[in-house]
């Protein structure tokens, strides 16, 4: 309260949200959008720890964020006072730093350094927990300009040896593969990657938090790889002599059967952690520092073009023999559905998505030109993330169309958060792909478990009437025909918008490798 009581006076945009989580969501989708830091503010105890999914979630991400929480009086701590709660404690293993406010003179510093270390070197949420009697201190203030944290000292600029190495191994490849990932548009360089891949001629596949780092129509695009990605982009990742990571970290779900990975590729890997750097995966050049700074250096030690002219003919081969399809049977299919949101916005919408087939197709359908056009959560994997996150996007972006592609059990998790978007007037559009299922168990259910389908099978309310019932606007779409109209409708309305696509219930996604198996050993056929 004593925070708020001076919010009372300040000129800071403050919006409650009806979750904490969803709060902690949304300053997570307007730091991806815009780049800046997202800030969140919650109570003491429950309030504290309803943040910590989307604290862990913008961790995992490498999302600049702060998170303020409030503590009972430093004489009760370790008391279990009323809503006390560990709250460093709790958070110590997923923020990049936490702080617990001992000394109100302490305070500026604090904040300062916070935003500091939160939007430096690997990006990540900090916590500030404080105190209430700290909160009705006083101190004099002092704001310190520059921040010099003894052992914190990130690198920007890659070894020179390093990158003339990683140049002339490049130009010794003739099938060069390059792996981009978030650090790219973390980094904000896209127009590096971009010059890099055109003066190489190597095509360039993405993680799901590198969807927008390269334009998703360019010629040497391959689309997403791993578990859900291209069959294309798969079979170029194991067929390649040579990958070139950038800002990536080989996860799982890219890597599929480490040991099966890539076998005959050499690896440059570019990222600012150096703790990420051969964490999962051999690598023979390591180059720490800022991608956008390592690449423009590397472009420039690139003496020629390697002769690749082979390896690209038979990149487009794979892709004329996988391309991503659907049979369309006149029923209302999820892609579709995306491949006319993509139609309807020009391609310029920003999309957030919930987690679960609705991400993967949404990955797959919408084709992403420009960096912070796709929001999702990545490492955590986290349902419940896209509405919330599409507020912030839509505070961030109020010009841009923000949609959130959505399931039907994903939409429910954080559905409350439809009051903050009406009072608050953040007019963003939902488009649930609803098939009554959690789909993406049903699927591993249906493939895997014989069809014994445990714990998928949904119950949803009305999503029309309930939209309608908060003071937002609801659109059910039952044919095929109906669904471009309703997404003109949905982008005519001066309102946030549910639109309640009933898809085909039983539809997969498509390719997927089975976990643990080798990234060219894919279910593939039509979805």
């Amino acid at each position: 309260m004593p925070i708020f009581d001076k919010l009372y006076d300040s000129d800071i945009r403050f919006i409650l949200t009806r979750h904490e989580q969803g709060a902690a969501h949304a300053a997570d989708g307007y730091s991806r959008a815009t780049g800046k830091v997202g800030v969140c503010l919650a109570t003491s105890g429950p309030g504290a720890t309803n943040l910590t999914t989307g604290i862990a979630n913008a961790y995992m991400d490498s999302i600049p964020m702060i998170a303020i929480t409030g503590q009972v009086k430093t004489s009760l701590i370790g008391n279990d006072a009323f809503q006390e709660a560990d709250v460093t404690g709790v958070t110590r293993p997923i923020t990049k730093h936490n702080y617990l406010v001992k000394d109100v003179k302490e305070l500026a510093r604090i904040i300062r350094e916070a935003f500091y270390i939160a939007s430096t070197g690997r990006p990540g949420p900090v916590l500030i927990d404080i105190p209430s009697d700290i909160q009705l201190s006083d101190t004099e203030f002092i704001w310190p300009e520059k921040i010099d944290i003894r052992s914190y000292k990130p690198t920007y600029f890659g070894h020179p040896g390093q990158i003339k190495k990683a140049a002339k191994l490049i130009l010794a490849s003739r099938k060069p593969i390059i792996y981009a990932g978030g650090g790219v548009i973390t980094s904000g360089a896209y127009r590096e990657l971009e010059k890099l891949a055109e003066k190489i001629q190597a095509p360039v596949t993405m993680t799901l938090m590198g969807l927008g780092g390269f334009p998703g129509t360019h010629e040497l695009s391959l689309g997403m790889l791993g578990m859900h990605g291209t069959a294309y982009a798969n079979h170029a990742v194991m067929e390649s002599d040579l990958i070139i990571a950038i800002g990536a970290r080989f996860d799982d779900r890219v890597t599929g059967r480490i040991d099966a990975f890539a076998p005959y590729a050499k690896v440059i890997h570019i990222d600012i952690d150096p703790s990420s750097i051969s964490k999962n995966i051999r690598v023979d050049i390591p180059i720490v520092g800022d991608a956008k700074n390592i690449l423009a250096e590397l472009i420039s030690q690139i003496k020629g073009t390697p002769d690749t002219s082979s390896w690209l003919k038979t990149v487009a081969s794979w892709k004329n023999k996988y391309p991503l399809s659907y049979k369309d049977d006149g029923r209302i299919k999820p892609q579709y559905v995306i491949e006319q949101i993509f139609e309807a916005t020009g391609g310029d919408a920003i999309i957030t998505t919930e987690v679960g087939q609705n991400q993967m197709w949404s990955c797959q359908w919408y084709k992403y030109d420009r960096p912070r056009t796709f929001i999702s959560s990545g490492g955590l994997g986290t349902m419940g993330f896209g509405f919330p996150a599409a507020m912030g996007v839509k505070v961030g972006c109020p010009d841009k169309e923000v949609f959130d592609i959505a399931g039907d059990g994903s939409i429910q998790m954080n559905i409350q958060e439809l009051a903050t978007c009406v009072e608050s007037k953040i007019n963003v559009k939902v488009a649930i792909l609803n098939n009554g299922y959690l789909g993406m168990v049903r699927q591993w259910q249906e493939l895997f478990y014989k069809k014994r389908y445990s714990g998928v099978k949904l119950y949803s309310p009305d999503f029309v009437k309930l939209a309608e019932s908060y003071g937002a606007a609801g659109i059910l779409v039952m044919k095929k025909e109906e669904v471009r109209p309703a997404i003109g409708k949905a982008l005519s309305l001066d309102n946030t918008v549910f639109i309640d696509f009933r898809i085909e219930p039983e539809e997969n996604v498509f390719p997927m490798v089975p976990a643990g198996g080798a990234l060219n050993r894919m279910i593939e056929g039509l979805a």
